[in-house]
């Protein structure tokens, strides 16, 4: 068993960051058509521009996601080598792999010409 006993704040912070925002674009088209929906649904004298809201939020959303998932992150990441301090990290079991690269299939060379 190997222990994770502290992990680097910034790294995980940025894959975190990068996940957020990834699910930002998931949650972006949801977005758009609610904000279609509200736009067709509203009357046309009150609110005219009840469209945009949904495209703002569209492209806002997953910028702002990856922007709490890195603050989310880093947290998470600084707590997390607290807590390992105190009571250990997490116990990993590794297991090794191959140490060469191993064709699926044989590789044989082509043939040369004039041999």
């Amino acid at each position: 068993m190997h222990i994770v006993k502290s992990v680097g704040v910034l790294s995980v912070a940025k894959i975190m960051g990068l996940i957020y925002a990834c699910m930002g674009l998931i949650f972006a088209p949801l977005f758009l058509l609610i904000g279609a929906l509200g736009s067709f649904a509203g009357q046309s004298n009150t609110l005219p521009f009840a469209g945009i809201f949904g495209v703002v939020g569209a492209v806002v959303m997953p910028v702002v996601y990856g922007v709490f998932g890195f603050i989310g992150g880093a947290i998470g990441a600084l707590l997390y080598n607290l807590f390992a301090n105190w009571v250990g990290g997490f116990e990993v079991r590794l297991e090794a792999g191959p140490t060469t690269l191993v064709a699926p299939y044989p590789i044989v060379p082509p043939p040369t010409p004039g041999v």
